[in-house]
């Protein structure tokens, strides 16, 4: 049956008119896919032998229930046959080779979403694999996403910001891997067999992204006495608009992370570095989507303005109270950012009021940019351990570091002679602890943030009414 499938349909051009998740079809497979997870050990694998193991025919027959989802769904979704006949190969092996760690690496290489950018286009995976900042276990997940293209983006990533692996999705549902933080599916979090020299796609669910965005927002805002302007106002009512902005932001910024003068592996997915490091890559990026933003916005495209309006209040208002205080890169950018604007005149926090003045805020975040692109120029020149030092002094020039670090004293708060992955491990988990003003904002915001786990699209639209209702002051 899968044969004959991609024999039929791989040159069939995509058609998306029926959802997938209404499709009788697919609540079978999740609850399938569900029913395995309940089973599978952290590495992915079912261990049969184990005193509570379920009977393997029970396993068998799981695998046989998805197998004939995907089968009776992937006529819906032409574009994906040669990827469901490998899917369906995958799985079967598993099922053979009697569930021991699952290798899908034949189905990931034949999924290939970003040869055929479509809006709208709809793609259905199963694959095992962890979340990133949600399930980190090796676990069976099946989601249908859509793409989010539409043609104002592909012109933009056609003429300026090429980036051909680059997908923004958006969620249609999902099994519990993703009822998490986590807003991001990329290939490297597959469980294979061995990595592939490169992959071919980046998904990031830029609808969870606007979703966080506006319940956050709008309930900081109210804590902060926070007056928005008019646009930020309309991004938070209208979810189909904040998309917009995300997809664009999130297009500069993963194009960012391969473009200027950097030092090697700029975004360190193979290096064991101080968690700054990332921090300041990630915010580097960050920083280059808003100054695009700025030009965009002033050569007349609508959603340039919006993505300055995002990433600043996204940044400066959900990051650094996002996740715990383990060796929080992100929330350490959000820190960076708002020490940086305070401290330059680009925001101010008086009589318990927060406020930005626009008119200096793209010379602000533009000098911090120069900053760390600065650091990474002159990073090419120095030694490893010489290089992370001097980000810590950048870091340490807007945040204070917490009073028992040992990297705050620099070379002389260090063992030179231990090898650079030891000297890592005495980074403290909260190197650069919170603000007295984000400690008491985090606490205003505790249970909105914890509401944005899993949020969708719907769900926003209902609780952003009810975040308004939090109550003024503090800090």
């Amino acid at each position: 049956m899968a044969e004959d499938l991609g024999q039929e349909m791989s040159d069939a051009g995509p058609t998306t008119a029926v959802r997938v998740v209404e499709h009788p079809a697919w609540p079978e497979l999740k609850s399938a896919v569900e029913q395995i997870r309940h089973w599978q050990s952290k590495d992915g694998s079912i261990d049969l032998a184990a005193p509570d193991a379920p009977p393997r025919d029970l396993v068998v027959a799981a695998v046989d229930r998805i197998v004939a989802a995907v089968e009776e769904l992937s006529p819906l979704l032409p574009h994906d046959a040669l990827y469901h006949c490998a899917l369906i190969t995958d799985l079967r092996t598993w099922s053979k080779s009697s569930f021991g760690v699952p290798d899908f690496l034949d189905s990931l290489l034949a999924f290939r979403p970003a040869a055929q950018r479509a809006d709208g286009l709809q793609h259905l995976t199963v694959f095992p694999m962890y979340t990133q900042n949600g399930n980190p276990d090796r676990n069976l997940e099946a989601v249908v996403l859509r793409m989010v293209w539409p043609d104002w983006l592909a012109e933009l990533e056609r003429t300026r910001y090429d980036n051909p692996m680059y997908c923004g999705v958006a969620f249609e549902d999902f099994t519990p891997g993703y009822d998490t933080n986590s807003a991001v599916f990329f290939p490297e979090t597959i469980t294979v067999r061995k990595t592939p020299d490169r992959f071919s796609w980046a998904g990031i669910f830029c609808d969870r992204e606007a979703a966080r965005f506006r319940l956050v927002v709008s309930a900081a805002a109210k804590a902060l006495r926070l007056e928005l302007p008019p646009e930020a106002k309309k991004l938070i009512d209208e979810q189909e608009r904040c998309v917009e902005a995300f997809v664009l932001w999130d297009m500069i910024h993963d194009r960012s992370h391969s473009h200027g003068t950097l030092p090697f592996d700029p975004f360190m997915i193979k290096q064991r570095q101080p968690f700054w490091m990332y921090g300041l890559e990630e915010l580097r990026c960050d920083l280059n989507a808003f100054r695009e933003g700025v030009r965009l916005e002033e050569e007349g495209t609508a959603q340039g303005r919006d993505v300055q309006l995002v990433m600043l209040f996204d940044r400066i208002l959900r990051f650094p109270l996002t996740g715990d205080r383990e060796r929080n890169y992100d929330s350490l950018g959000g820190q960076l950012l708002f020490a940086s604007l305070h401290q330059q005149g680009a925001l101010h926090w008086r009589d318990n009021t927060l406020t930005v003045d626009w008119a200096r805020a793209p010379e602000a975040t533009d000098r911090l940019r120069t900053e760390i692109e600065d650091l990474y120029r002159a990073g090419i020149d120095r030694p490893k351990l010489v290089h992370w030092l001097a980000a810590h002094r950048l870091v340490s020039g807007y945040l204070a570091p917490h009073p028992a670090s040992r990297w705050a004293r620099g070379a002389d708060g260090l063992d030179l002679s231990r090898p650079p992955r030891e000297l890592v491990a005495q980074v403290l988990p909260d190197e650069f602890p919170l603000s007295m003003f984000y400690e008491t904002l985090a606490r205003k915001l505790k249970d909105v943030i914890a509401a944005t786990e899993g949020i969708t699209a719907a769900r926003a639209d209902a609780l952003t009414r009810t975040a308004a209702g939090v109550s003024g002051g503090g800090g």
